[in-house]
């Protein structure tokens, strides 16, 4: 499934990005924003201009506006509950393989 389908509030991880479908420098920005493979994800808002444009998305404890064109680029993979709403992060805790910021340190 692409980015763009997911649904509102439902948790995915970026598994695969057609870098080539981007301008060069859009992918370099949304790159910077953590926006890549691997990447914890969920669509928080669609807009309301045709074609439902932008989506705002949920990355970490940022949400980007995205253009629907840039989330068709993404392949994304569905994950279950235990990762929902938090993006798989308790409070205090990073992606850092469940420890704490203190014991990565």
């Amino acid at each position: 499934m692409t980015l763009d389908l997911l649904p509102i509030g439902q948790s995915a991880r970026i598994v695969a990005v057609d870098w080539s479908r981007l301008i060069d420098e859009e992918a370099r920005r949304l790159r910077a924003l953590g926006i890549d493979v691997g990447a914890r994800v969920a669509v928080a808002h669609r807009g309301v201009f045709a074609g439902k444009d932008p989506l705002a998305i949920s990355v970490g404890r940022m949400t980007v506006a995205l253009r629907r064109v840039h989330a068709q680029a993404m392949e994304v993979a569905v994950l279950g509950d235990e990762a929902a709403g938090t993006g798989g992060c308790e409070a205090g805790q990073f992606e850092t393989g469940g420890r704490t910021a203190d014991e990565v340190a």
